[in-house]
């Protein structure tokens, strides 16, 4: 009978499902064959790291986790350590029904490992350090944007509320005059308490967008980026804040093999369902890179007043659809322009309608 002195799992690939929460983690450890142990642990990729070197010594290491909170950080200190840590969309993990009626963490693990070692999973692109606290900067200016429409809208709101017409006070722009106006309102103490208030959060909101915009333009003269933002914003319709999202968000380009794959990321493809002899098409898929495709639809409604060609084009689908659908279809067209000069860095030559 043969003896070991010591573990050696040289040439064997142990496979780790990991369900991940802020205060513990629900672990499956498996061979491709055989289930090995489930157990609970600190949330820490370190002790996990410790954990299957020494149990499993010489091993190939394979994890995964769902995306969520938690971000790529674990993901990186694994890749460090040397294990092969996939990060994988919840919604791209196959669920049964069985399991949706008997949900659990334990369940949720040894799927995961399972699942891994039939290589039955796709990771999702993992953004380097860089990129990921550069699309950060972006993010947070949108959302500072969106607070800030949101404090307009509370204002609008109230005045309307109340029926007080601004009349030449109105403005797409809100001047100093506009707020001084506001403030000078006759209005009885609950009523101005109320409206200063309004006004005080719009103020600050204003005051985070312009720090944002500060950021933004200082990411934008960035070496890395320069000669990038230059040649996407030579497209039609194209500005910086447009240009800077599509380069921090996709970063490498050539990820998306053809322009359908990059269309089904941004969420530019319809949601079908079909039964039989039946195909019903129920818009645009949920399934999005919402921020991306916002922005490119932005862009798209202001090309085809910039490029004749867009111009042209969007003419002949709306003799045939409603204006909605066919912005979609120009948003198609802005995506394959954004490639093109992604992938060949180079500056888009106008007036050319794919």
């Amino acid at each position: 009978m043969e003896q070991f002195s010591q573990l050696d799992f040289t040439g064997q690939t142990i496979f780790a499902g990991i369900d991940v929460h802020k205060k513990s983690w629900k672990v499956c450890v498996r061979t491709v064959d055989t289930e090995l142990k489930t157990f609970s642990q600190d949330p820490s990729a370190h002790i996990l790291i410790s954990h299957l070197q020494k149990n499993y010594p010489s091993a190939l290491y394979k994890i995964v986790y769902e995306a969520g909170f938690c971000g790529f950080h674990y993901q990186r200190t694994f890749s460090e350590a040397g294990f092969d840590c996939m990060v994988v969309h919840p919604a791209d993990v196959p669920t049964s029904d069985k399991e949706k009626q008997t949900k659990s963490d334990s369940v949720d693990s040894r799927k995961l490992s399972k699942m891994l070692s039939k290589n039955e999973l796709k990771g999702i692109f993992i953004p380097t350090l860089e990129q990921q606290e550069d699309r950060g900067i972006i993010r947070v200016y949108q959302q500072m944007v969106k607070n800030q429409t949101r404090c307009k809208n509370q204002i609008w709101g109230w005045l309307n509320f109340q029926g007080i017409a601004p009349g030449k006070q109105a403005s797409s722009y809100w001047s100093n005059n506009f707020l001084s106006w506001l403030k000078a309102l006759l209005l009885n103490p609950s009523a101005r308490a109320h409206l200063d208030l309004l006004i005080q959060n719009y103020q600050q909101t204003r005051q985070m967008v312009l720090a944002a915009t500060k950021q933004v333009r200082i990411l934008s003269t960035q070496e890395r980026y320069k000669e990038k933002i230059r040649s996407i914003r030579s497209i039609p319709g194209v500005g910086q804040i447009t240009a800077l999202l599509f380069i921090t968000e996709i970063g490498e380009i050539s990820r998306f093999r053809e322009l359908d794959d990059l269309c089904s990321y941004l969420g530019l493809i319809p949601k079908v369902y079909g039964s039989g002899n039946k195909e019903h098409i129920l818009g645009m898929t949920h399934r999005a890179h919402h921020q991306l495709r916002e922005k490119l639809i932005e862009a798209s409604w202001t090309a085809i007043r910039l490029d004749p060609a867009m111009t042209m084009v969007f003419g002949r689908y709306r003799k045939r659809m409603e204006k909605n659908k066919a912005i979609i279809k120009i948003a198609r067209k802005m995506l394959n322009r954004i490639r093109f000069v992604m992938k060949g860095e180079c500056d888009y030559v106008s007036a050319v309608v794919e």
